[in-house]
């Protein structure tokens, strides 16, 4: 069975997340806004299968708790994880649109 074709909404939702990661990159947002917005893309996530919410909320849970801790005291690194979700955006993107 074919997937549904997505309207347009939510691949739009991914410009201001991509904008958001790069703010957040910049020092110009802070992790508690990023992810607050991050996790409020339920029409995003509900546009793609399970597992990319899985993910996505993962990323974000990961990144949160990165913020507790300095960068040397932490188990992974937050800019590895800014790359996850930059890779995360862009599995997204193909799928929207796929």
């Amino acid at each position: 069975m074919a997937a549904p074709k997505l309207g347009p909404m939510p691949t739009a939702t991914l410009a201001p997340l991509h904008q958001a990661l790069a703010q957040l990159r910049a020092d110009a947002l802070g992790v508690q806004a990023f992810c607050a917005q991050a996790r409020a893309q339920e029409a995003l996530l509900a546009a793609l299968p399970p597992r990319y919410g899985e993910v996505w909320l993962g990323l974000i849970d990961r990144l949160e708790s990165s913020a507790l801790f300095s960068e040397e005291s932490c188990s992974f690194s937050q800019s590895s994880l800014l790359d996850n979700l930059d890779g995360w955006l862009a599995k997204a993107a193909e799928k929207l649109a796929g």
